[in-house]
Formats: C-alpha cells, structure tokens, sequence
C-alpha cells in the first residue's frame, strides 16, 4: 500500500490528519517555485551567488500566487545551514536545521505578522524595540510582514528609518496584494519583485502532476476548465480541484466540473458563436436557452463568449496561440477556421459589445432575458457593414450625385477615403436612386423661375440643391457667467447656479464653446452637467472645457474682493476714522453702496453725489458698523 493510499485510509477511519492540496503540495523550495515566477527565482540565485543580498524584499502580486510561501522559502534560504553548508543559498535540495521549523512558521527568529490585524504604530515599536538583540539560533532575524499594505500611515512613518538602516542581522520580508497603497517611501527601500499570474497551462502541468501523485483519474478537459476557473492562482486552482475530486468521488470528469462551476460546454459555446457570426438570431437564441436549461450561467455563457472572440482575433495574428494545452481539440480547430474568414472590424465590434453587455447582464435582476438581448443585438451587427465600408459607400453616392467625379489620383478622394460626407449629400443620393434616369449632361434641361423672385434664381429638374449651412443661433444669448447665473435663475437650478458662482473662471466664451478653469474643490462632473444645461436652455450644442489659463475671477471670489476693496476705502474715509477713533473696538462689518436716484431730465448730478468707477466711499453711502 501506498504512502497516499495509507493516508487516504487513515483519514477516512480517523476523520482526522488530511490535508487539503493547496496545503499538502504548497513549494518548498526554489525549485518548485519555477512554475511561473521563472524570473524572480533568477535574480534571488544572482544576488545570492554573488553576496548582494538586500535587507528587505517586497512580495507583491494576486491571490494564491504563493507569496507567503516565497517569504518563507526566501527566510529559509537566508538561513540556511547544514554540516557541510554554512551560507546563504538558493540550493535548498537538503533540509537544514532551521528548514522545517521556518517552512511551518513556527521558528523563534521568523517572526510572521499579519498587517491586516496589527495594523498599528503599537506593533511597529515593538519590532522596532526587537531588532537591537541578535537572533536566538539562525543567522538572520526575518520579519515576514504579511498583506503590508494594511498598516495605517503611522506604522509606516514608525518603519521607515528601521527599514533604511536595519541591523546587519535583520532581514525585512513584506507581501501585499495592494502595491499601490504602499507609501513610495517605503518601496524604495526594498528589492520589488511582481509574482506573475501562473499561466493556464502550467497550471494544467501542475494539476497532472498531482493528481498523478494522488492516484486520481482526471480527464484532461476537466483539469483545463479548473485552470480557466483558477485565473493564474495555484491555491484557488487546488481548492477547485479538491472540491472536483470530492465531487467526482476519486474522478474528476468534465462533465461533472462544468456542472460544479456553472460552466457552459466549450464546444457549445463555439456553435454559439457561429450562429452570432452567421446573423441567425433564432438559432443562436435556441442554442442559448439548451445551455441556460443546462445550468448554465447566463454571464459565464457571455463570458466565455467573450473569451472566445479573443482567441480567434488572437489566432489571426499569432497562430502558435492555438498550441495551448488548456484549449479543447473543438476550441483549436474551430478558432482557427474562424480567424480566416472573420474580419478582424467583425470581431472587434462583436468584443465591445460583449464588454458592454456583460455587466448589464451581470447588474440585471433578470440575467436570462438580458443575455439574450445582448446575443439579439449581437446577431443583428452581423448584418451591418463596417463602418469604413459604410463611409466609404457614402463618399462614392455622394460623388456620383453632387457633382463631377474626380479622377482617380492618388490626391482625389471620390473613390472614398473615409471623409465625412454631409447630409445634404446623402439625401442627394437617395433621392437619385428613386428618380428616373436623367437625360445626359449634354441634353436640353427644363428650368423652373421662382415667381416672383428675380430671374438669377432657377433651379433645374431633378437636382437637390443644397443651401449653404448657416451657424445656429443660440436661443437665448450667452455672453458672460452672469448670463449662465441669469438662466440658472430663470430655470429654477439653485444647484447649478450656486456652482457656476463659486468655481467657474471663465477664459473665453462664445457662441457654443466655453472655456474656464476651476477653482479647487469643483466637482468632476460640472462641466458635463453645464455643457447638458446650456444645450438645454439654449438650443445650440455648447463645448465646454477646461483651459490650463488661470482665467478671470468667479463671481464669488469678484464679490469678496469688491467687499475688501469698499473696506478699505470707508477706513480712508475721515469721518469714519475718527468714529472708529472714538470707539475703541468698533470695526467696519459692511460697507453698501446706495444706488444714485433717477435723474431729472436737464438736471446733472453733482460730482460730489456720484459714486467713482473705482468703487470710493462718497457722501450718501451706507456703512455699518
């Protein structure tokens, strides 16, 4: 019997001692890290070989690509030690002293901290108060700092002089998942290394293995769908294959993995995108609704869809992409037929509505009838020409009904060169292709005298033609922010009115563009929401953007400095100066400006009573105190 047997037996009479297989098989050494991570494995063996050892590494990439254990195998390799090596090393072929105690993190001088629970600057003072005494019995004291990116910005701060200059016996080891939300302070004083994604097919490789060691039968299809499923993480890959095993009871089969995972049949998927291709919207809804009855999930159906499109447009470029081990026999085939007589334009377009439609399906409450909607517009593209070909066609009506086609050169553009045709010219060649045939150009034609206009004006039979186009006019005139105020007013937008007041700086404006910049604090969306409005109100298509000059003052920051400037002058003024004199403490709270009264007619203003341009405290003017 076995060592796998026996176990297998043992667990089963105990109900104790198994181990799951993310567990059982987790790497111990460099060596089985060569399964995707080719690439950090080659520069720790250089950095080892030649003593430039750094004193701390950042570990970072997705879930279940084996972070965690590189931190451990890496502490292993920085203290390594046996009768006949006494050095750092990557060649970890025979355990030493400290191997297995590190590799079951239970070593007194591996200290493992997860981040995600000690969080504070608390826990970096300690280990900052530890790293003064020297290691118990390994070479280096290793702190391994799980998901690192968890420590608030105290922690952080706390690390950092630590991190620069640490003890010579003192190795810094951190894994994240978040790179992103680690300072820059602290990632530039370790030695980064990005985990990659294991490709679908080494994991593929790595499921044979294991199932081989454990004695499974496992079809190679069913161990393909697990390695799609796993998204490059071996610990998610293994879980699945744990759960196929108990579910297949010692076999994992394909059919019995796609009704584990929700999964459609690939080769059922591949029908489905014939279907889509060929326009048919009858077969490819039937098609969907077999796998639907079959427990498929709609947005996994789309999804695969999508996965699908890929790989032929992959394949019309690369066509090695077909050697993939986790694709089915029906996938390689079938794919490369499509790459060669499917447009890539076809392919594209089928990719961007997939994007769009598979989190509408995914938001729906009814994902079923929203996946077949996306499959009916789908279906419906098929139909349509490209929209270089659609230009294209437009370009040559437009030449054969407006007027004289150019020559064919390679400066004239009658043969359609993908230039935007008007309107008047696509109304022209519809037009021509309902009328009956005209006479030749040489022919007598009919002209019709518009009466009573002057007799310059004729029109002939059968001719469009069009009038120049005339620049719309705004419904209500926009000439400066205080007429987007007055709209805002008039429309009832308090919202708007108050945004445009506190952050819009104009630069220019004119008839249907508007340039400004914002004052801090504006919101993302004001300019969308101003350019909708304007539309709104004013009739015309507005383009409102934003301008790198600093543009003129808002109307708020206008109003602050005409209040200032008002201060100032009233506290020139001698009168008020020597009341705020006679009052100690008294302070100038507002200064309003009276309005000049209706004059009459004959009658001048004295110049003592007007108000200056410059905004001066005159005699009659309101001040409070």
């Amino acid at each position: 019997m076995s060592d796998t047997e026996r176990q297998s037996k043992d667990a089963a009479s105990t109900g104790t001692g198994y181990r799951v297989l993310a567990r059982k098989y987790r790497p111990k050494d460099f060596t089985d890290l060569m399964v995707g991570q080719e690439p950090m494995v080659r520069t720790l063996t250089n950095a080892f070989e030649t003593g430039r050892i750094a004193q701390a590494y950042m570990l970072t990439g997705v879930r279940g690509v084996g972070k965690t254990t590189t931190a451990r195998i890496l502490a292993r390799a920085l203290n390594y030690k046996t009768s006949e090596i006494d050095k750092p090393t990557i060649d970890l072929r025979a355990p030493g002293e400290h191997c297995q105690a590190i590799m079951e993190g239970r070593h007194v001088d591996v200290i493992e901290m997860d981040a995600a629970s000690h969080t504070g600057i608390d826990d970096i003072r300690e280990i900052i108060e530890q790293v003064r005494y020297r290691p118990v019995s390994a070479r280096y004291k290793v702190y391994i700092i799980d998901e690192v990116h968890m420590l608030s910005t105290q922690a952080f701060n706390g690390l950092l002089k630590t991190l620069e200059e640490p003890p010579e016996h003192v190795k810094f080891i951190f894994a994240t998942t978040e790179i992103r939300k680690v300072p820059i302070t602290v990632l530039s004083r370790c030695q980064r290394f990005d985990l990659r994604r294991i490709s679908a097919s080494d994991l593929v490789g790595l499921f044979t293995t294991i199932a081989a060691k454990e004695g499974i039968e496992a079809e190679p299809d069913a161990l393909a769908m697990i390695a799609r499923a796993a998204e490059g993480s071996a610990r998610d890959g293994l879980s699945l294959l744990d759960q196929a095993i108990a579910h297949g009871a010692g076999v994992v089969q394909a059919e019995a993995v796609r009704g584990m995972l929700g999964l459609a049949d690939r080769a059922r998927i591949v029908d489905l995108f014939q279907h889509i291709v060929k326009g048919d919207v009858a077969a490819a809804l039937g098609e969907f609704q077999n796998q639907y009855e079959a427990g498929a999930n709609p947005v996994v159906v789309l999804t695969d869809l999508a996965d699908f499109t890929h790989l032929v447009t992959r394949l019309k470029y690369v066509p090695d992409a077909a050697n993939d081990p986790s694709l089915s026999e029906v996938e390689r085939t079938k794919a490369a037929e499509f790459a060669k007589c499917v447009a890539v334009t076809t392919l594209s377009r089928i990719w961007q509505m997939l994007l769009k439609g598979i989190p509408e399906t995914e938001g729906s409450s009814r994902t079923a009838g929203a996946a077949e909607m996306v499959l009916i517009r789908l279906a419906h593209a098929a139909h349509l020409p490209a929209p270089e070909d659609a230009a294209r066609r437009l370009a040559e009506f437009s030449g054969d009904n407006t007027g004289p086609r150019p020559s064919s050169s390679p400066s004239g553009n009658g043969g359609g060169s993908g230039t935007r045709v008007p309107y008047q010219s696509s109304v022209a060649a519809r037009a021509a292709e309902t009328a009956p045939s005209q006479p030749p150009s040489s022919a007598p034609v009919a002209m019709l005298r518009a009466v009573p206009s002057s007799q310059s004006e004729t029109m002939a039979v059968g001719r469009i033609e069009p009038k120049p186009a005339e620049a719309p006019k705004p419904l209500v005139p926009v000439n400066s922010v205080n007429d987007i105020v007055n709209l805002a007013t008039e429309k009832r937008d308090p919202k708007l009115k108050a945004m445009v007041r506190t952050f819009l700086r104009p630069v220019r404006i004119e008839a249907g563009r508007l340039d400004v910049s914002l004052a801090p604090g504006a919101p993302t969306t004001l300019l969308n929401e101003l350019a909708v409005k304007l539309k709104e109100w004013t009739g015309i298509h507005w383009i409102v953007s934003l301008s790198r000059d600093e543009g003129q003052p808002t109307l708020v920051e206008a109003e602050a400095r005409t209040r200032e400037q008002h201060v100032i002058d009233a506290r020139q003024d001698p009168d008020v100066a020597a009341i705020l004199a006679h009052f100690p403490g008294a302070k100038i709270i507002d200064v309003r400006v009276r309005a000049p009264e209706p004059e009459e007619e004959g009658e001048a203003t004295p110049p003592a009573a007007a108000e200056s341009e410059e905004g001066d405290i005159l005699p009659g003017d309101d001040i409070e105190f």
